[in-house]
């Protein structure tokens, strides 16, 4: 869904998105083999999506880092949600990655949530990301598309468990973003 967000919306996320950080602050997360992510996260909702060397992929309710549980999901965001996925069960989990320059996401699924049936929502703010899109398998065909600021991504149904992943942010596409880059919301259904 190109600019499902408008300017003046994709600012007003952005601000309160920003001072949820504040209260759950962005870490580098690090996955089961060692190696940490390129990108920052934290998250928002009843439970949140971590990874670690000792625990591997999960969902948690608390901080990694500050033990504190996870802010609430904004409004708007909700709203969204019950619009274009869910109309009737709430996402519990909302994934805030933050790319900086060079931060990148390899082709991946999103396997780690309790039923499959529940969509996978995806909101872009600031930099433009060049998006990786496959099929089912890793080996599939696959395509790259530009998600600007704004855009709003759904994978449900034979799509929900498509490969994907990010390839870079073209750097300075945006001055959306304090410091520069691109926000990443990703609201699930994990339980």
């Amino acid at each position: 869904m190109p600019e499902r967000l408008g300017p003046v919306a994709q600012a007003d996320l952005t601000a309160e998105v920003m001072a949820l950080i504040a209260a759950a602050p962005l870490y580098r997360p690090v996955v089961p083999s060692g190696k940490p992510m390129s990108v920052e996260m934290t998250n928002l909702g009843p439970l949140g999506w971590v990874t670690d060397v000792a625990g591997g992929y999960r969902y948690q309710s608390a901080h990694p880092a500050t033990g504190r549980p996870w802010p609430a999901i904004p409004e708007v965001l909700l709203d969204l949600w019950r619009e274009v996925a869910d109309a009737h069960t709430p996402p519990d989990a909302c994934l805030v990655n933050l790319y900086r320059q060079g931060a990148r996401m390899g082709l991946h699924q999103d396997r780690d949530e309790t039923d499959m049936a529940f969509p996978v929502l995806s909101v872009s703010l600031g930099d433009t990301a060049l998006f990786r899109l496959g099929g089912l398998k890793r080996t599939d065909p696959t395509s790259s598309l530009r998600l600007a600021s704004g855009d709003v991504c759904l994978l449900s149904g034979s799509a929900r468990l498509a490969f994907h992943g990010v390839d870079r942010v073209l750097s300075g596409s945006s001055r959306l973003i304090p410091g520069g880059g691109r926000i990443n919301l990703t609201l699930r259904r994990a339980r």
